[in-house]
């Protein structure tokens, strides 16, 4: 079900777990990544992370400069808003996490999250029709979830359920619409 790059990206998927790791070394090397840098891995315009930014939905960067927890969630945004209207998926955000910039009230770090998520998606993509095995690959992924609390393994669970089914069928929408527009072009 996994098309060719990294969910939220722009780069080549690797199919490497954990996959937050491929970003960890660019973020190293440089102290952070300019707007442009993470611009080049999402394939997103600045204003669209501006936006996220002044809507609340990513944390401020820090002198100017993006750091993993803010990468990994401009990923998970990127990932969802093809199938999530944007204001759902800041509201799934916070249901996870609270506020982007308070990671006080985190129950996962974004990264763990976006790996998790990535890790549902590279699962799923095993499967012919993946939809009945979406619930079996969150609780295998969960099983190392180290859990604060029953409510957050509870809202962690759920929230996956929906960033895996929404991402899920954007994929089967991508697929159709490639088929659809194979069959018009034949008709001309």
């Amino acid at each position: 079900m996994c098309n060719n790059t990294l969910p939220g990206t722009a780069m080549n998927n690797t199919e490497s777990a954990p996959m937050f790791e491929v970003f960890k070394p660019m973020i190293e090397m440089t102290d952070g990544l300019t707007l442009s840098q993470v611009c080049s891995i999402t394939g997103l315009e600045p204003s669209t992370i501006q936006n996220w930014v002044k809507r609340g939905f990513v944390a401020h960067p820090v002198n100017k400069k993006y750091y993993e927890r803010q990468l990994a969630r401009i990923l998970l945004i990127s990932s969802l808003r093809e199938c999530m209207k944007i204001d759902n998926i800041g509201e799934l955000m916070t249901m996870i996490n609270g506020s982007a910039d308070d990671e006080s009230d985190d129950i996962i770090s974004e990264q763990e999250l976006y790996d998790y998520f990535c890790e549902i998606i590279l699962a799923a993509s095993d499967y012919s029709q993946p939809i009945g095995e979406i619930p079996k690959l969150v609780d295998k992924t969960m099983i190392k979830y180290n859990a604060p609390s029953e409510s957050a393994n509870k809202r962690l669970r759920e929230a996956l359920s929906v960033m895996v089914y929404a991402y899920t069928a954007s994929e089967y929408k991508k697929r159709a619409d490639g088929i659809f527009e194979k069959m018009r072009e034949e008709m001309k």
